[in-house]
This record gives C-alpha cells, sequence and structure tokens, in this order.
C-alpha cells in the first residue's frame, strides 16, 4: 500500500494551481442524469471520488466520456439501472446525491446506506423526509434506501439542521417536480451555489441559492449543459496553511479568493502577509513562526470544518495556546493522535482541542483517518524534522489532485512510496 515519505524542514516557495472543487463536481456530475441530452463538464479534477462517481453512474447506463483537459461528458438517455450499490456507496457518503435526481427523474431509486469518512454519524433523516414531503415513497430496509415516486409535487421543507448534501439533493429533486418548491434553513455554500447553476444551465428555475431560503419552481425537463466547476476553496486554504507553518510563500493560482474570507482572516492572525487578484491569493510568512489561532467551526460564511485539522496542525508550531471548537461534526478529531506522535501538545475536553505550540515536530510514521485528517498529517510532516511516513494516503487521494506535485513544485521534499520504504 502506498505511503507518503516526507523530509521536513523547507520553507514552501512558488505558485500552486488549484483544481476543480471536490465539493462542487461531484452534485454536478450526479446533477447531469436529470437532463435529457449530453451535458460537459470541465475543471473536472483528478480524484478517487469522481472516479467512483463516474463508475456510478456508468452502472446505472450513463455514456461517459473524458479528454486529455479532464472535460467530462455524460449522456444520461441510456439510463436503465437505478440502484447505487453499496461497493460504491461504502466508499463515499456522496453517492446519497443520487437519490433525488433518481426519483425525480425516473420515478425510482435504491441506494445503499452510505459510508465514507468515520467523521460522524452524518444522518440521512433529512434526504428521506424532505423527499417524503415532496410526495416520495421511502422506506429503509435492508441497508437500502428505496423510494419511488408518480412525480414529485413542490413543497415547503424546513431542514431541522444545516445539511449541504441534503440541500443539494432535495434542490436537485425539486427542479422537476410539479409546482413550486421552497428549502428553508438550506446550506449556503459556494458549492451548492455551484450546483444551482448548472441546474439553471439545464434550464431550471431557481432563486435564493447562496442564501438560507432557495426557491425552485418546478419544470417539465432539463437539458444538457456546458459548465466548468469553481475552484476548490479547501485546497486553496491547505495550500496556505502549508506556507504559514513553513514560514514559507506560496501564491495560488486559479483560485477563488471570496469564497475563503473565514479562513484568510484567521491566517492574517497568524501573522500571514495576503494579497489577493481575481483569481489569485498569495501568503507570505516571510521566514516569521505562524501565531496561535483561536476558531470555531461552523456552517458557511463562518470557518469551514473542512479546514478544521490543518488549522490544528498550523498550531501545533505557532508561538502560544489555541483552542479549537470542532461544532459540525462530533468525531473529526481523530488527527489529533497522530499529531501527537510527532510531538505536538493537545488536549482534548470534548468537542474543543486546547493546543500548546512547541518548537518544533519529530517525524514518525503515522496514519491518516479520513480525508482532510490526512491533509493536516502531511502540513506536519512538512515542518517536522526528519522522516513522516503517512499511511492510508487513498483518503488524500479522494480530496487531493496530485498534492505530492503540488508540494514538491512549491520545494518540499515530499514523495509517494511502498511500503517497504522505513523510517529513518
Amino acid at each position: 500500500m502506498a505511503r507518503i515519505c516526507i523530509e521536513g524542514g523547507v520553507p514552501l516557495d512558488g505558485q500552486v494551481w488549484i483544481s476543480g472543487a471536490k465539493n462542487a463536481v461531484l452534485p454536478i456530475l450526479v446533477a447531469s442524469i436529470l437532463g435529457d441530452d449530453t451535458s460537459r463538464i470541465s475543471n473536472v479534477p483528478h480524484l478517487q471520488d469522481v472516479t467512483t462517481t463516474m463508475e456510478l453512474l456508468g452502472r446505472m447506463g450513463a455514456a461517459l466520456g473524458m479528454d486529455e483537459r479532464m472535460q467530462v461528458e455524460i449522456d444520461p438517455s441510456g439510463m436503465c439501472n437505478f440502484e447505487a450499490p453499496y461497493d460504491l456507496v461504502k466508499t463515499m457518503r456522496a453517492s446519497i446525491l443520487v437519490l433525488g435526481p433518481l426519483v425525480a427523474r425516473y420515478g425510482q431509486a435504491r441506494v445503499s446506506l452510505p459510508g465514507g469518512c468515520a467523521i460522524g454519524s452524518r444522518p440521512v433523516d433529512l434526504h428521506l423526509r424532505g423527499l417524503e414531503q415532496l410526495g416520495a415513497r421511502v422506506t429503509v430496509r435492508n441497508g437500502n434506501i428505496e423510494a419511488t415516486a408518480d412525480r414529485l409535487r413542490g413543497a415547503r421543507i424546513l431542514l431541522d439542521t444545516v445539511t449541504v448534501t441534503g440541500t443539494e439533493n432535495l434542490l436537485m429533486a425539486a427542479t422537476l417536480a410539479r409546482g413550486t418548491t421552497v428549502i428553508e434553513n438550506a446550506a449556503q455554500e459556494p458549492e451548492v451555489v455551484d450546483l444551482a447553476d448548472f441546474l439553471i444551465a439545464m434550464g431550471a428555475q431557481i432563486e435564493g441559492a447562496g442564501t438560507n431560503t432557495i426557491t425552485v419552481q418546478g419544470v417539465e425537463r432539463l437539458a444538457g449543459a456546458e459548465y466548468a466547476v469553481l475552484p476548490d476553496r479547501i485546497e486553496t486554504g491547505t495550500y496556505l496553511v502549508a506556507a504559514a507553518m513553513t514560514g514559507g510563500r506560496v501564491r495560488c493560482t486559479r483560485a477563488e479568493p471570496r469564497h475563503l474570507d473565514a479562513v484568510l482572516d484567521r491566517l492574517a492572525e497568524a501573522g500571514g502577509n495576503l494579497s489577493s487578484g481575481p483569481d489569485w491569493i498569495e501568503l507570505d510568512m516571510r521566514g516569521e513562526r505562524p501565531r496561535s489561532v483561536n476558531l470555531t467551526t461552523a456552517p458557511y460564511p463562518a470557518f469551514p470544518t473542512d479546514m478544521q485539522a490543518q488549522f490544528t496542525a498550523l498550531n501545533t508550531v505557532a508561538e502560544g495556546t489555541a483552542t479549537i471548537t470542532e461544532t459540525v461534526f462530533e468525531n473529526r478529531f481523530m488527527h489529533v493522535q497522530e499529531l501527537r506522535r510527532l510531538g505536538a501538545d493537545i488536549q482534548l475536553k470534548g468537542n474543543t482541542a486546547i493546543i500548546r505550540g512547541v518548537p518544533r515536530l519529530t517525524g514518525a510514521p503515522i496514519m491518516a483517518t479520513d480525508l482532510r485528517a490526512s491533509a493536516s498529517l502531511v502540513l506536519a510532516g512538512l515542518v517536522a524534522e526528519g522522516r513522516t511516513l503517512v499511511d492510508r494516503v487513498y483518503h488524500i487521494d479522494r480530496g487531493y489532485e496530485i498534492i505530492e506535485e503540488k508540494l514538491g513544485q512549491l520545494g518540499a521534499r515530499i514523495r509517494r512510496v511502498g511500503s517497504g520504504v522505513q523510517p529513518g
């Protein structure tokens, strides 16, 4: 099994291009099956979750193509199988997103209860309750969600808690429902807006995406569309944190600064010198050690839970003591034990981590437990003395495109190796 090997201690310096957003491309790929015609999606990142999603759509009968520029073509006209089986769903929770489109477009769906990162329960009951309000008949048995409908009908849906995938599932389902659907307490993330913009390009009538109330006027049919996925704000933030931790300078190109206000505020608080343009962001630490940063995660536009692990890593080598409180997922501090193996001083009290910065970390073999945790371990390895070996890197391949190549272009001593390499 492959591992990532890092020889730490090198300040990063240079320019890195940002890939399309993982959390936007997956629902957009799925939404293409709502159309009658072929859709062409560009700026698609080369990620394991993208491969899994395309395999899932292919098994359902969609015709798929991809060119050398990672532009994906999806023709749903041959759709004939409306099941998302466990062998695919167990690796990726986003597979639940096929539920709404299948019921709306084809009147039936059978989706295994999802798997993916073990960072919390993330129940799907909000998805199911919302579909029932739209008129679907939903049952859960033998580990599968089964849903049918003659045609969905518009409804007012109040989500008990803010859920990104729940908002996206119901948004997609509502596009072909008869009448008007209003989704209240909707997620406001840029990725939700990107999905809505793609659906609008297909012919959907949607207002309010990016606010907490989304209104959808159902239409009779959707067409295909050509669309470019937005840049990945979490990947952008990860490379900026890498610059801050190593005392270096990194410019992220093909980025979207507007989506990172909460992250950029904390990086400035840590001592980063920030500058930006329409499609780039640069952080320069000028060789200085970062300062500790307190934060609490919350739904967008507040600080994103997907950046919590990276800032936990930053605080391990920062000057001072910081607290990080996780409010979105109840089990998202699994990286703490691995960071301690590198010499980090972290105490956990409930959903809060108390982190006392130390002057240096020391390389060791460590193990990734989920996608964002794996990124934090790579960041820690960049500043640890000696060699750090990160195991289970398939987690990082789910959400970061060629991370070792991109970090290598910035000067990091990092490479992917086989399981035979030993710490040294």
